[in-house]
C-alpha cells in the first residue's frame, strides 16, 4: 500500500478532515469489504450527509459519478467524482449496531459501525449529535422486481476505489464494516482492512 494511504482497520473506524475542494480516495483493498461512510459540516456537526435527502434529490438508489451527496440542510457536502469499483453502493441501510447483532443471535459485545463512528470522532475530539444513515460504499443490496431487498456479496474487486470531493469543509468518517453474520462483506463473512487517502 502506498505511503500516502491510511488504514481503515478491519472492524474499526477512522476519521479525517477535508477542506472544500480536497478529495478522498477510498480503496476496497482486498475487495468485498463494505465501508460505511459519513460526512459532517466541520463547523456544525448537526449538519451531516443525509441519504434520505440525497435520494430525494437524485431520485435513485445508487449514486453515480457526478452525483452530489446532500446534507440534511439539502446542501452538497461530497460529490462522487470517480468510481473504479463497479459502481455498486447502498444508500438504504442503517449502520449496524448492538441491537442488530442481538437480533441476529449474537451474545455479548460485537464491533459495530455505530460504535466505530463514535470512537473515530472521539479520537479527534468530536462527538456526533446522532448516527446518520451512512453511505455504504461497495455494499450490494439488490432490489427485486417486487420491491424486496436482500444482502449479497459486493461485486467490487481488490483495489477498486471511489473518489469523493469535499464541497465544504467537513469531517469524514469511515468504518470497515464488522458484519460477519451475513454475506455483507463477501461469502466468507470476513471483514478486512480498507484504505483511504486525502488528495
Amino acid at each position: 500500500m502506498p505511503d500516502n494511504f491510511s488504514t481503515i482497520p478491519a472492524r474499526k473506524g477512522t476519521a479525517a478532515r477535508l477542506k472544500a475542494g480536497q478529495s478522498v480516495i477510498v480503496r476496497n483493498t482486498h475487495g468485498e469489504q463494505v465501508v460505511d461512510t459519513w460526512a459532517f459540516n466541520a463547523d456544525d456537526l448537526s449538519e451531516f450527509m443525509s441519504m434520505e435527502h440525497t435520494r430525494a434529490r437524485l431520485l435513485k438508489l445508487i449514486p453515480a459519478v457526478g452525483d452530489a451527496l446532500l446534507t440534511n440542510h439539502r446542501r452538497p457536502i461530497l460529490t462522487l467524482i470517480e468510481d473504479t469499483s463497479g459502481g455498486i453502493h447502498d444508500m438504504l441501510m442503517a449502520a449496524c449496531d448492538r441491537y442488530r447483532y442481538e437480533q441476529l443471535g449474537h451474545v455479548g459485545h460485537h464491533d459495530s459501525c455505530t460504535d466505530n463512528l463514535h470512537d473515530a470522532l472521539h479520537a479527534i475530539g468530536l462527538e456526533s449529535p446522532e448516527v446518520p444513515s451512512p453511505l455504504n460504499l461497495f455494499m450490494n443490496v439488490p432490489v427485486s422486481a417486487d420491491g424486496a431487498l436482500s444482502f449479497a456479496a459486493p461485486p467490487s474487486k481488490p483495489g477498486g476505489s471511489v473518489t469523493l470531493r469535499a464541497e465544504m469543509d467537513c469531517v469524514v468518517v469511515f468504518s470497515s464494516c464488522p458484519q460477519d453474520m451475513l454475506p455483507v462483506n463477501g461469502v466468507n463473512c470476513t471483514p478486512t482492512d480498507a484504505h483511504f487517502s486525502v488528495v
